[in-house]
């Protein structure tokens, strides 16, 4: 799909009613799990600038995040939950330290057990949303096709994809980086009329 909205003023009213749509799915424990990773997450790395870092719990409830909006699949939570906090510390810091060289950040969060690409990406983009997109299923589908495809170089492709589209123009450049954690990893937010722009289906 190509991404055909560049209006900035669709792009916020979608986001205006990210809240409500998300609420509206009555999924268990979704509200307060995406309110941790939009907004808690990310103070929560900052806040330790210079060397930030995720820890053992926060990596994990981030995965609860991530499988209770997608597919559960326990194993995952069950591989991340038991990782040793020293190992999840070292490999954040180093992922976020190789920023903006995505290829490196995420091999450094990849030799985690149980996280993968786009898991990875969740990371990064809880820290740095303007160089790291997050990989949801539907962002990768509608911005390059029917894609099943997790790997690296696709996730490479997809950020390539995203920050093209941010380039069209300084203000809507600016709304892109700051909001598209947040618009485009729920397909739920959008309205049909700015799916594409945003890279979800009926995002």
């Amino acid at each position: 799909m190509d991404f055909e909205c560049s209006n900035p003023s669709l792009w916020r009213e979608a986001l205006s009613s990210y809240q409500a749509r998300v609420e509206s799915l009555n999924k268990p424990d979704l509200v307060s799990l995406d309110e941790f990773y939009r907004n808690q997450l990310p103070s929560l790395i900052h806040q330790r600038n210079p060397n930030p870092y995720v820890t053992t719990a926060e990596l994990s409830k981030l995965m609860k995040w991530k499988l209770t909006r997608g597919k559960w699949r326990p194993r995952l939570l069950d591989f991340v939950s038991s990782l040793d906090g020293s190992s999840v510390q070292s490999a954040s810091r180093k992922a976020f330290e190789s920023l903006p060289d995505l290829t490196k950040a995420v091999s450094e969060l990849t030799v985690l057990k149980g996280v993968g690409p786009a898991t990875a990406s969740a990371v990064l983009a809880a820290y740095a949303p303007d160089v790291a997109p997050f990989m949801s299923d539907e962002a990768m589908e509608a911005s390059l096709g029917n894609c099943k495809d997790y790997s690296l170089k696709q996730y490479l492709l997809f950020a390539d994809k995203l920050q093209a589209k941010a380039k069209v123009s300084d203000i809507f450049g600016f709304f892109f980086h700051r909001h598209i954690k947040h618009i485009a990893s729920c397909h739920y937010c959008l309205p049909k009329f700015c799916l594409k722009a945003i890279g979800v289906k009926a995002l």
